[in-house]
């Protein structure tokens, strides 16, 4: 393994990482941007290294990777699977080091069937949702909520819900959910996820690596933290996401512990969506100071680290050049407005 100047072989010292997000999300599931122009906000964002991560789908990697090409951004293929765990859902990141084609192209491939049975699962929730909004007087329902979906692959109820409201049926977004798509309501079609750790083993079978994802929000008791934690390390999980956006500093101190005490590897991202929120590209609580090894020294993601490190160094320091630039400028102009 070569020397990385811009990750740290450890997390010996707490403070920002710089240059990557291995959690973030485009128009092929919830995202507002399209692959293309989520490459080059993580470019303007002075990002080098980056996992697409769209829920349950891997539709927007191709569009994503011949971007991050042309820009010099290192695209780690990846996923967010929906699974369920005691009743709750919970997500797991499939990484894919060597690539998604050689996954989805075998028909076999137990990554690529759990990734086939969710997005059934999700379009034939679309389809029920659409059918019995039809049977209340939302005609094309289903075309209706693609339009409003503006080029989105998954088509959920806030999709419905605009479509409802440009049909005149409701006022606004919230009325609609409260007569047609609340819980309870002729719209709200549950969705049964596979279960945990069969997803877990089937990310592991496939070829890829099981990431564990932004466990502190589901705010489980540390019992059930420590559970959930064991079940995913029994069914070949790897590494979990030890900063995912703002968490709270004393629960993210504790979360390394598990971490450490299992020799599970830390993984960090945004779960970026949109333009506006809390959370830009990059965005991420500070690591804390612990012995978790990060999952950039994992033996298959050491390759692509090594192979993106010169692109990763340019697009930080042109970061770092407009960022003082900036501040110059704005210096420049407070003496102007003392004068």
């Amino acid at each position: 393994m070569t020397a990385m100047t811009t990750l740290p072989a450890t997390l010996a010292m707490s403070g920002k990482i710089p240059g990557i997000d291995l959690h973030m999300h485009s128009k092929a599931s919830d995202g507002a941007l399209s692959p293309t122009e989520l490459m080059h906000l993580c470019l303007e964002r002075g990002l080098g290294r980056v996992a697409l991560t769209d829920h349950d789908t891997v539709n927007g990697v191709a569009e994503a990777r011949q971007a991050a090409d042309e820009l010099g951004i290192g695209l780690l293929p990846a996923a967010e699977l929906s699974t369920q765990w005691t009743n709750i859902g919970v997500h797991v990141v499939a990484m894919m080091p060597e690539g998604e084609q050689s996954i989805i192209q075998d028909e076999h491939n137990p990554l690529r069937q759990m990734l086939d049975t969710l997005w059934e699962a999700r379009s034939t929730r679309a389809y029920t949702i659409a059918e019995r909004l039809e049977r209340k007087g939302l005609t094309n329902a289903l075309e209706r909520a693609r339009a409003c979906a503006g080029g989105r692959l998954a088509i959920g109820r806030p999709h419905f819900a605009a479509a409802l409201v440009e049909a005149g049926m409701v006022d606004d977004i919230k009325m609609a959910f409260k007569r047609y798509l609340g819980a309870g309501k002729v719209g709200d079609v549950r969705l049964h996820w596979p279960e945990f750790s069969d997803v877990v083993r089937a990310i592991v079978a496939g070829g890829g690596i099981a990431v564990l994802a932004h466990p502190l929000r589901y705010e489980l008791t540390r019992r059930r933290l420590v559970l959930l934690l064991d079940e995913f390390m029994a069914a070949g999980g790897e590494a979990v996401e030890l900063c995912n956006g703002h968490q709270n500093d004393d629960s993210t101190r504790d979360l390394a512990r598990l971490l450490e005490e299992r020799q599970l590897y830390a993984s960090v991202g945004s779960d970026f969506h949109k333009p506006g929120g809390p959370l830009a590209p990059g965005t991420f609580s500070p690591l804390p100071r612990c012995r978790v090894a990060p999952i950039w020294t994992h033996p298959r993601l050491v390759p692509w680290i090594d192979a993106t490190e010169a692109s990763t160094q340019r697009i930080i320091t042109q970061r770092q050049a407009l960022e003082a630039s900036y501040a110059a400028n704005q210096h420049d102009s407070t003496k102007e407005g003392d004068a």
